[in-house]
């Protein structure tokens, strides 16, 4: 008994170094949060972006806990 207690424990202590590790994409337009979270060893290319705040819609890539917005033509 006292060992699955041992386990919910170290899970909890996990689970809180999670949540600190997340942090949440920022618009690049306003800075605001857009509702995606990434870790820090997260890579996306390409990856649609949209921000709730200002409503503005771009394609990204993030790298290294760095965003850039790449200019895509409107069809």
């Amino acid at each position: 008994m006292r060992t699955v207690w041992a386990s919910r424990e170290y899970g909890m202590d996990k689970k809180e170094e999670l949540q600190s590790s997340l942090q949440w994409l920022r618009c690049p337009r306003c800075g605001g949060e857009t509702g995606t979270q990434v870790r820090p060893h997260t890579v996306l290319e390409d990856f649609p972006l949209f921000c709730p705040k200002c409503r503005y819609a771009c394609v990204i890539h993030f790298k290294d806990g760095r965003t850039v917005d790449i200019k895509m033509p409107d069809a």
